[in-house]
């Protein structure tokens, strides 16, 4: 009766060990950003100590946000909201901009790499039209809907999709010839050549689209919201440029970045889910 007892203690402590490992090598992984943001935060605190510097300290910026920093969710009506409440309202925005242009970017992709004709009629423009800043189109989307919100999503929209059709495009023309050999020797379905060869052999491409969309698109509502005014991350930024707040600035730079860091991460987890083991690093 004690074998059992042994195995499991073995493997407890075994699985123990293997925790302990991960942890380990996780904290190690945290040491160099540490090290990092310390030296960019002393750089940026020497450069700002003088009299005559324009930009606050890093102690005068949280004096001046702390409110800002413990408590991101006031809110006392219209635009003066926390954070919390300012990058919600433009992360609503991104995600509906976005999965438009994802589910408008991959059926354009598709269809465009499938077919040589509407290749060489659409790639030239789709080039043409990548290159447009995205503040270039707020103009059009504010004529076409006359109000702010559906603009700032169409100026997301046009932003995120080109990345997605080329890059959707590129992996549908890459698909071997010998995997379309064979999926006519076994004669199968247009739904099964999709499910069994032209979809695994495009996701990849698929998310490198997805991944470059995803931080234009907030590059993108951050810089419309300036323009189009109400609540946001944006127009955040510029009342308090407007208010000569700068510390507040700063801080909603530090939300920003670390925004847009979390949705790349969230595209390259479900990339992960998605992508056959074999295509994985």
């Amino acid at each position: 009766m004690t074998a059992p007892l042994d195995i499991r203690s073995t493997r407890s402590r075994f699985n123990l060990q293997k925790l302990s490992g991960q942890a380990l090598n996780w904290l190690k992984g945290l040491i160099p950003p540490l090290i990092a943001v310390v030296l960019f935060v002393v750089i940026w605190q020497l450069l700002t100590m003088g009299p005559n510097a324009n930009l606050p300290t890093p102690i005068r910026t949280v004096q001046d946000t702390w409110e800002l920093i413990v408590n991101p969710f006031f809110d006392y009506g219209g635009t003066d909201r926390g954070l919390f409440w300012q990058v919600w309202s433009s992360l609503q925005r991104v995600a509906l901009g976005f999965s438009l242009a994802a589910i408008a970017g991959i059926a354009l992709g598709i269809l465009v790499g499938t077919s040589s004709i509407m290749y060489s009629a659409l790639d030239p423009l789709f080039q043409i039209l990548r290159t447009v800043p995205p503040l270039a189109w707020l103009p059009i989307s504010l004529a076409a809907f006359q109000q702010a919100n559906p603009s700032a999503i169409f100026v997301i929209f046009i932003t995120a999709i080109w990345p997605i059709i080329i890059n959707t495009t590129e992996g549908v023309r890459q698909i071997p010839q010998d995997y379309n050999n064979v999926a006519r020797v076994l004669r199968l379905s247009k739904i099964q050549y999709f499910f069994k060869i032209l979809f695994p052999a495009t996701v990849p491409y698929i998310f490198t689209g997805l991944r470059i969309g995803i931080g234009l698109s907030w590059l993108a509502i951050v810089a419309a919201e300036m323009l189009i005014g109400g609540v946001g991350i944006g127009f955040f930024i510029w009342d308090a440029w407007n208010s000569s707040r700068i510390s507040d600035i700063i801080i909603a730079i530090v939300y920003v970045g670390i925004v847009g860091l979390l949705l790349d991460r969230l595209i390259v987890f479900i990339g992960s889910l998605v992508l056959p083991e074999e295509q994985k690093q």
